[in-house]
């Protein structure tokens, strides 16, 4: 009888204790997986929408600069042959991602271009030329068979190129003819890389692809999907404009978590509509969480082995005592806050329940474990700020707080000035104690009055809680403070070195607009700063006053 009692008591804990580790495994598992699958999705959709900018800003940039020599007047009155394709050259060595530039006559006809090649040709039946004589025109990514033989490939690949092109007026008005070029797709490349980096740093399955929006087929991907037509729902998402993440099955019959952007332009460039998506594979972009799971529930299980030995031995003694304490169990179990209880006089008893206490607040502290994983995914590693994915979750709490108090929310966006200078100069390490500086002083400057984030590289951005009735007074005197303060030299490594600060503003006025909105407003607003002089404010043009 007693050893039937014994064996009975034994299995029983063992179950008791198995169950209970299951079901906290599950709960905690679930609740992890939940976190993270949202922390890693909005970082794939910061990432693709972070790829979109970039390429849309250095098309941008690129027109821009075809649009300034279209105007000077050695192209306008293109007498001096020589001359002409000097600057053609010169622009060429200046920004490399030119493989062609050339003049054409109003007939089509290159009169002069970068290295001679195709000078002479007649160009009149090509859409560089016939769109561009119309008025400013950039085609997506094509082949050109001809440019191309003509054109140094030591990579062997096909080249492709982005046309840009405009047409060249005389001071009379009339078409003196066509500047085109065309731009390696190469760049694009460049940009991948740049931007995949800090994601391939933890999942090197990470994969980037931009996909055209005329017949979805792939720009920029793997090699062996290149040219092939894509048609999922993370497209269609992202030709309607929005920025997020979906759990998806590619047609290869996986998994991968997709996060989407759209190419929307940049500034006065409309941009050519290009769906930017990134993936991670489900089974590695998890691994976390199964591991996690995995882990408890051996823990518990091997807990579980451990007192069911130890309960043959006593389970003659601590019968009663056993029974309150699967009372407490089940109740614990049931989400109740409760402890086992701790019983006294007999050692054996005192030891199980002990133990008992001691594998709840392990369990309890796997959970606390979660907790501080999640806030170093939410905080910058070198300055200690907090980080792109945590400005999701705090603007939203941000505003709810601005509401009661009658105030509004206003973004500062900033960079340093010469930082690249001190990383070139000093080295990496030198401008990482200047960043953690930086960072210290701009947390400083802003105090209760908002909260400062890092978003990569030496990009800044404040949050500040200003008057509604004049919020860019505030935010003036904050931006003021945060250009003085990082205007004083820094001294690092027994050198006073120096650099400045240019800062871009806006002011959240419509909360039916989204942050990312106003936050790429800010963001417009510091190109313009750094444009006109550096080491100042601007006001983005909507809400004035001008820069300071």
């Amino acid at each position: 009888m007693n050893l039937k009692l014994r064996t009975y008591m034994a299995v029983l804990f063992a179950i008791g204790i198995n169950a209970l580790a299951a079901i906290l495994s599950l709960t905690i598992g679930h609740q992890a997986s939940e976190k993270i699958e949202k922390e890693i999705g909005n970082t794939l959709s910061a990432t693709a929408y972070q790829m979109a900018d970039k390429l849309d800003f250095f098309m941008w940039s690129r027109s821009g600069e075809i649009d300034v020599v279209s105007q000077l007047k050695d192209i306008q009155e293109p007498n001096d042959k020589e001359k002409v394709q000097q600057l053609l050259d010169q622009l060429q060595v200046s920004f490399p991602t030119f493989s062609w530039v050339g003049l054409t006559d109003a007939n089509g006809k290159v009169v002069a271009s970068t290295k001679g090649i195709l000078e002479n040709v007649d160009i009149s039946e090509r859409p560089v030329f016939q769109n561009g004589s119309k008025g400013q025109f950039i085609g997506d990514v094509h082949d050109a068979v001809l440019l191309a033989k003509l054109l140094p490939n030591p990579s062997g690949e096909p080249l492709q190129f982005v046309d840009i092109s405009r047409p060249v007026h005389g001071e009379d008005g009339k078409l003196v003819g066509v500047l085109a070029a065309h731009l390696s797709w190469e760049w694009s490349h460049q940009v991948e890389q740049e931007i995949l980096k800090p994601l391939k740093e933890k999942n090197k399955a990470a994969e980037i692809f931009v996909i055209s929006q005329k017949d979805q087929v792939i720009l920029l991907g793997p090699k062996s999907m290149i040219g092939k037509r894509l048609n999922i729902d993370s497209i269609k998402q992202a030709q309607k404009g929005q920025s997020s993440w979906q759990l998806e099955t590619w047609p290869d019959g996986k998994k991968y978590l997709t996060g989407y952007a759209l190419g929307d332009g940049y500034q006065n460039y409309p941009g050519l509509g290009w769906s930017i998506l990134v993936r991670i594979p489900e089974e590695t972009a998890f691994a976390p969480v199964d591991e996690l799971q995995k882990t408890i529930f051996i823990t518990g299980i091997l807990l579980a082995l451990v007192f069911a030995i130890l309960g043959w031995f006593i389970a003659g003694y601590i019968t009663k005592p056993l029974q309150s304490i699967t009372d407490s169990a089940n109740r614990l179990r049931a989400g109740e806050k409760v402890e086992i209880p701790h019983y006294r006089g007999i050692k054996d008893i005192e030891i199980l329940s002990l133990s008992l206490r001691d594998l709840v607040d392990s369990l309890v502290r796997t959970v606390s474990d979660l907790g501080k994983m999640e806030n170093l995914a939410h905080h910058d590693k070198l300055t200690g700020l907090m980080n792109r994915i945590a400005l999701d979750s705090y603007i939203p709490k941000a505003l709810e707080r601005t509401r009661p108090l009658g105030e509004k929310l206003t973004f500062l966006f900033l960079d340093l000035d010469g930082f690249k200078k001190v990383n070139d100069t000093f080295g990496h390490q030198v401008g990482d104690l200047l960043l953690q500086e930086a960072a210290r002083r701009l947390q400083g400057c802003v105090r209760s009055e908002g909260e400062v984030f890092r978003l990569g590289g030496d990009e800044f951005l404040i949050v500040l809680f200003t008057e509604a009735t004049d919020p860019i007074s505030d935010a003036s005197i904050v931006a003021t403070k945060v250009i003085e303060s990082l205007n004083q030299p820094f001294d690092l490594v027994n050198e006073k070195i120096k650099v400045g600060c240019s800062v871009g503003a806006a002011v959240w006025e419509d909360e039916s607009k989204a942050p990312i909105e106003i936050i790429r407003c800010a963001d417009e607003a510091l190109y313009v700063s750094k444009r006109t002089g550096k080491n100042k404010l601007t006001f983005h043009k909507g809400d004035s006053p001008p820069a300071l």
